[in-house]
């Protein structure tokens, strides 16, 4: 097999792993099943990965950089403060991403007993909030935004969006994705002295 063929059955097999991970559950997720969903032998699973714990550990932070990458994208763009603002809080709500959020609510549970998780999840959670107090400072600088702490408003913002996207992907029907989108907004929106339809 060719480096570049490697490579490819590589970035097959965490991206099968991730879809497996988000239908059992990363405590009930077997090296087997990767490699039957993958069509693979368990032996070509465990080529690459060697332990069922990295092949986990190694899924979640492929899951990571793909968010990562998303997230990325937003920051590094020349959109205004608002605008990348309203991209973040699409991006990060669960309304587009449900699969997304089942796998990293298993993950930060994981994480509790996992370092190698709990890693790679902070990095992820770390990240999010200095990109938003970033992308805060510069709204304020730019008179766009009044807000005292931006840091402190993007770690309150973010424990907001967690709280009710465990709700919401946890809990079926106690909250609609209109209400988590309505209430993120409105929380946001207090947080920055924006009326809460700017960020429509």
């Amino acid at each position: 097999m060719t480096r570049r063929a490697a490579e490819i059955r590589l970035d097959a097999l965490l991206r099968t792993a991730c879809d497996v991970i988000v239908q059992r559950g990363l405590a009930n997720t077997r090296t087997a099943d990767v490699a039957q969903a993958a069509g693979v032998s368990q032996a070509l699973v465990f080529y690459h990965f060697a332990t069922k714990e990295r092949l986990l550990a190694q899924a979640f932070a492929y899951a990571v950089e793909q968010d990562l990458a998303r997230l990325d994208a937003v920051t590094r763009s020349n959109a205004p403060p608002l605008t990348k603002l309203r991209r973040m809080l699409r991006l990060y709500t669960p309304a587009g991403r449900p699969m997304s959020w089942s796998m990293w609510i298993d993950g930060w549970a994981e994480s509790l007993r996992t370092p190698d998780l709990e890693k790679v999840s902070r990095k992820l959670d770390l990240r999010w909030r200095q990109d938003l107090t970033t992308v805060i400072s510069d709204g304020v600088r730019e008179g766009v935004f009044e807000c005292p702490d931006p840091a402190g408003a993007a770690w309150r913002i973010n424990a907001v969006m967690d709280g009710l996207a465990v709700q919401l992907a946890v809990h079926e029907r106690v909250i609609s994705r209109r209400q988590l989108t309505e209430w993120v907004r409105l929380v946001t929106a207090r947080e920055l002295a924006l009326d809460p339809t700017q960020l429509d």
